[in-house]
């Protein structure tokens, strides 16, 4: 299951930047699990991991590399996460990096590794050395469908975005495909995201815009409130499209900055309609709050009630589970005759109990929506916070049930 259509957009190519995808049978003999990006000499790279403090090898690794290189290339494996493996894990993250080194003769510390699968497991990398020659043979600038499908798990389809901006005489290309469905909680998001762009970009300031845009969109989703061990999101800019220097005084950073923001909340926004078992895709709109903080939690509290969500599912517009949700979240000194709650454009709670105008009907036209907006105004200032979730559907617990079989 899945909300909405999901079909892929035509991704534009982006200069600096090949793909290539090759299968290494980690988990499903065939099947294409492995995908290297490879980035041109002088590109930056900026990046933001997991807070997990179970964080995977590849992520530790990755955030080592990233500090000490200017990374070449991008090594994504899925069906196995090499989360939970000690030791071992971060030396068999290392072996595939000087695996890829020697194979395209670079340094190991300029490839940056990323895996997702299974927690637990220890990672084949005999496979993985195996399968990168073909990897590397089939890299090409119009592979961004092809690595998309490629860096899945539970998902149900790729998930991409792609856009064209044109500031001044530039026309900046940006694209980008992510991955999750599941064990997504925002700090990060399990999901993986790549987007890269042809602009030459200062490299404060690219470190500066991964963490706010990605702030803004992969840490505002969650299917189920958990906090994977290896997600990360990195941010490529190649500096190879010819143009000037972008810096945070530039007048072309304001467009440039919202085509960016648009491909982030595009493919943040894919994984909540791709979420395990999923058939509805809800926004949480807090308004009127008192801090950033305040409103965050009320979104949370309402995104991760598994009544609330249940109830989603099954389009039922059952109000006082929203309601309850709402005065559980932990803000203290609530005007509860102030808040008004809303379903669409119904208003569900008003003076601190059922709205005079509401009815079941009414509420009932907007549950059976595929898309739908739960509106909570809390009347204490002037803050305004989004969160975006799912429902809970009897195939999420299959899924998850089913997992490692």
């Amino acid at each position: 299951m899945a909300v909405g259509p999901g079909t892929l957009p035509e991704f534009f190519p982006v200069a600096g930047v090949r793909l290539g995808i090759a299968s290494a049978g980690i988990k499903k003999p065939g099947r294409k699990d492995l995908v290297v990006f490879e980035l041109a000499e002088g590109s930056r790279v900026a990046g933001i991991f997991t807070t997990n403090q179970f964080c995977a090898a590849p992520v530790t690794v990755a955030r080592q590399h990233l500090a000490e290189a200017a990374p070449r290339y991008l090594l994504i494996n899925t069906g196995n996460a090499n989360a939970g493996t000690g030791e071992q894990g971060l030396n068999d993250a290392l072996r595939c990096c000087s695996a890829l080194s020697d194979e395209v003769g670079v340094a190991a510390a300029e490839v940056l590794p990323f895996s997702t699968g299974v927690i637990g497991e220890s990672l084949p990398v005999d496979k993985l050395v195996a399968a990168m020659p073909a990897a590397l043979a089939d890299l090409s600038a119009g592979n961004w469908a092809q690595a998309a499908a490629g860096i899945m798990t539970t998902d149900t389809r790729p998930k991409g975005a792609s856009r064209q901006v044109k500031v001044g005489d530039q026309v900046i290309a940006i694209s980008g495909i992510s991955k999750g469905a599941g064990m997504i909680r925002p700090n990060m998001a399990t999901m993986l995201g790549f987007v890269a762009t042809d602009a030459n970009i200062e490299p404060g300031l690219l470190q500066t815009l991964v963490a706010e845009l990605g702030d803004q969109s992969f840490n505002r989703i969650t299917i189920d409130s958990d906090t994977s061990t290896n997600d990360a999101c990195m941010l490529v800019a190649t500096g190879q499209n010819g143009g000037e220097l972008i810096t945070s005084d530039s007048p072309c950073l304001p467009p440039f900055r919202a085509a960016l923001a648009d491909v982030f909340m595009e493919l943040a926004h894919a994984i909540v309609r791709d979420g395990e078992g999923a058939t509805k895709f809800v926004t949480l709109d807090v308004s009127e709050a008192a801090s950033q903080d305040e409103a965050l939690a009320v979104a949370y509290t309402v995104a991760h009630s598994p009544l609330v969500k249940t109830a989603l599912y099954a389009s039922d517009p059952n109000w006082g589970r929203i309601l309850a949700a709402v005065g559980r979240a932990g803000v203290e000194g609530m005007d509860l005759n102030a808040i008004e709650i809303w379903l669409g454009d119904v208003c569900l709670v008003r003076n601190g109990g059922r709205a005079d105008d509401y009815s079941e009907e009414r509420g009932q036209a907007v549950m059976d929506r595929e898309e739908i907006t739960i509106g909570i105004n809390l009347k204490r200032g002037a803050v305004r916070e989004r969160v975006w979730t799912c429902d809970f559907s009897h195939d999420y617990v299959t899924i998850n049930a089913e997992y490692r079989t």
